[in-house]
């Protein structure tokens, strides 16, 4: 299992040369700079706390350019299990110290030695079991699982007392710690997939060799998995993976079964001894069969993971609106698909991410190249901006996927991730102009017929909704929205409030709040959204001078006439 690339946060341009040396350390790995202090960042953040705070809950580690003190100030409300912390360090400003903070068993003192050797630093390690024996016996390296971290604990104080070890199994990476070994130890680490009853003098480590290929996914197969591993004297935590052909790729209990058994799911052939590539030894019967290697075993060799396609809303543009599951999403995705500019919106990104962009016109083509590739097994991300099923590809993939025939593209794990519409982050500016019954309608007649625009506009406008109008206007289409506002006009008064929103959330944004009335076609351009009030819509002065713009939620006689 690959170790996750970490994000390099940093609160000033002081800290940016010794950013970019860890960066190098790590490639990949992006540097976050606070906006307004740092030039030349990847990413650019707001809020220090939050950014640490979101990056720690989606297990990134984290390499914070600052005091420690800070990094767990921020953190503290979050630290509730220690073994599941992601590495967290703390690293002078002038790289002349690596403190390692959290994540002692996801190999942050691992890191910490990496991080000083690229700065010629030695690190702050502190752990007492690392220190006296150079290695973490509870964080075994990849391939490998530990039993029982309580237990193992102990057996670490133990051998810390002064106990000596005895080393049962192939244990290669133990070879170069300072162990205090004697063949009559009480204490032994043993190192094997068999199956065995914990004892407080035995640290068990099990190596992730062993696969089970399972025919068909039915109900209870978790539990039949662990009863035929049990009659194979096999323990669960060696299993690397569940192999199964590729036609229960959409298997709702398979997936169930590998998320109950905490491993990944594989597909590819059913010949269990052809999908893995070293010799094995064969058990179980024709419905769940195991395979047991002679060494943890390299799943990027055993079959491929069930593609994934998500589709994404980045929001208007701004980096604070992007949800949390939308970043996390690009973080790990393989081949980001979009329209250039929204592709740029989304990055930066790692040098190993593949980037596909396309013309604003091309849809349909980018829905079928984005399934042509999850269904290779590849983690495929289609963005949009604003959320992507307003106006947007979400619509055009699942069409694209209705067309198709293809039982691939069918069994891809398919996912629509919400965005901040244009039409809402205009209206969270102005206030709240569509607090009450609204419409959105697109005055683009590219996909639908003019007739069809009219139609819509003439009932909303004559229904009392507050309207949005998205792509009000283009050089191709210079016309439209002027015979959009003719319609709306016979069913509003020209005092009722208009917003004029453009490129909100994006640099040189502006907003702006006139009536019905003044609105001409010339104040309007591709980029604004046009948001127009109901009967009840109202502006009320901000302290400041400027208009805040609201759609109260209630019809009644007590509402102050249009002014």
């Amino acid at each position: 299992m690959t170790r996750p690339v970490p994000a390099i946060v940093i609160l000033g341009n002081g800290s940016l040369a010794t950013a970019r040396k860890i960066a190098q350390i790590y490639p990949g790995a992006l540097i976050h700079g606070l906006a307004g202090r740092v030039d030349g960042a990847d990413r650019v953040y707001h809020e220090f706390g939050a950014t640490l705070r979101e990056l720690y809950q989606q297990d990134t580690p984290i390499i914070a350019l600052c005091a420690a003190g800070i990094v767990i100030r921020t953190l503290a409300p979050l630290l509730l299990e220690k073994g599941a912390e992601p590495p967290v360090l703390a690293v002078a400003e002038d790289g002349s110290a690596v403190v390692p903070l959290l994540g002692g068993l996801g190999g942050v003192n691992v890191m910490a030695r990496e991080i000083g050797a690229g700065l010629n630093v030695a690190a702050a390690i502190t752990t007492s079991g690392e220190l006296r024996f150079g290695t973490c016996l509870l964080n075994p390296p990849s391939g490998y699982a530990l039993a029982d971290l309580e237990l193992g604990k102990r057996f670490v104080s133990d051998l810390l007392a002064g106990e000596t070890v005895r080393i049962e199994g192939s244990a290669p990476w133990l070879a170069q710690a300072q162990l205090p070994e004697d063949a009559e130890a009480r204490l032994a680490v043993h190192v094997g997939p068999g199956e065995r009853l914990p004892s407080a003098n035995e640290l068990l480590i099990y190596p992730r060799s062993v696969v089970v290929a399972v025919s068909t996914g039915t109900e209870g197969l978790a539990k039949a998995i662990r009863e035929a591993l049990h009659q194979a004297q096999i323990a669960v935590q060696s299993v690397a993976c569940l192999l199964a052909a590729d036609t229960e790729m959409a298997s709702v209990q398979l997936h169930e079964a590998a998320l109950e058994l905490g491993v990944p799911l594989r597909f590819g052939s059913d010949d269990l001894a052809k999908a893995i590539p070293q010799p094995v030894s064969m058990l179980g019967d024709e419905r769940i069969a195991i395979a047991v290697a002679e060494q943890p075993l390299d799943l990027a060799k055993i079959g491929r993971p069930r593609g994934r396609l998500a589709v994404v809303g980045l929001g208007p543009g701004a980096a604070e609106l992007m949800v949390p599951a939308v970043k996390a999403e690009l973080a790990r995705a393989n081949d980001v698909l979009g329209y250039e500019t929204y592709v740029r919106m989304a990055g930066p990104f790692r040098d190993d991410q593949v980037l596909h962009c396309t013309d604003n016109r091309e849809e349909m083509q980018r829905a079928r190249h984005a399934f042509e590739l999850a269904a290779q097994g590849r983690s495929v991300v289609v963005v949009s901006s604003g959320d992507p099923g307003v106006f947007a590809m979400a619509a055009a993939v699942l069409e694209a996927l209705h067309e198709s025939s293809d039982p691939a593209w069918h069994s891809v794990d398919l996912e629509m991730l919400p965005g901040v519409s244009a039409s809402l982050a205009t209206a969270a500016q102005a206030g709240a102009p569509l607090g009450h019954d609204f419409c959105v309608l697109s005055l683009s007649d590219n996909l639908k017929p003019w007739s069809i625009i009219e139609k819509r506009l003439d009932l909303a406008a004559q229904a009392d909704l507050a309207l949005a109008f998205y792509n009000p206007i283009s050089r191709s289409r210079p016309w439209q929205l002027g015979q959009a506002l003719e319609i709306v006009v016979r069913h509003r008064e020209p005092q009722t409030p208009v917003v004029l929103g453009r490129d909100i959330g994006r640099p040189g944004q502006t907003l702006r709040v006139t009536t019905l009335g003044e609105l001409t076609v010339d104040q309007v351009d591709m980029r604004t959204m046009v948001i127009i009030g109901s009967s009840t819509t109202r502006v009320i002065p901000r302290a400041d001078g400027r208009p805040w713009v609201y759609t109260p939620r209630s019809y009644g006689d007590k509402l102050t006439p249009i002014q």
